[in-house]
């Protein structure tokens, strides 16, 4: 069970850094490790809330992170990763609306694509254990 997580956390961090390679043009290493446990996030979300609520939860939950990731990264440590004080509506430059209301179809596109995966790597469920 172990390892099966691992995969899916590790082809949800690597696709969190191709997004943003083909979003930015560039990525950080940081951001394989936010994106694993963002996929990982939206697969608990999945199994665990009504459908039409999985997208927005996910939002939420990946705006949360990002605002700490970047607290972390870019203020305390400095590393630049990411800087969006010229967007409206920013927070201390680290989240803005546009990009949270952005992760609404990506959220859903990725809990799509954890349930499809999740059936191939992670065993069937029996009833009556817990997820």
């Amino acid at each position: 069970m172990f390892f099966s997580e691992l995969i899916l956390f590790c082809l949800g961090g690597g696709g969190y850094v191709l997004l943003e390679l083909l979003w930015r043009g560039f990525s950080h290493p940081s951001m394989f490790f936010l994106g694993g446990l963002c996929f990982r996030l939206l697969g608990l979300f999945r199994r665990h809330l009504p459908p039409l609520l999985v997208p927005f939860a996910g939002a939420a939950a990946i705006t949360a992170l990002e605002l700490a990731t970047g607290l972390l990264l870019n203020r305390l440590l400095g590393l630049q990763v990411w800087d969006y004080a010229g967007q409206p509506g920013n927070l201390l430059g680290q989240i803005c609306p546009a990009y949270s209301l952005l992760w609404i179809p990506v959220s859903a596109a990725g809990a799509a694509l954890d349930f499809f995966l999740s059936r191939r790597f992670l065993p069937p469920r029996r009833r009556g254990t817990a997820p």
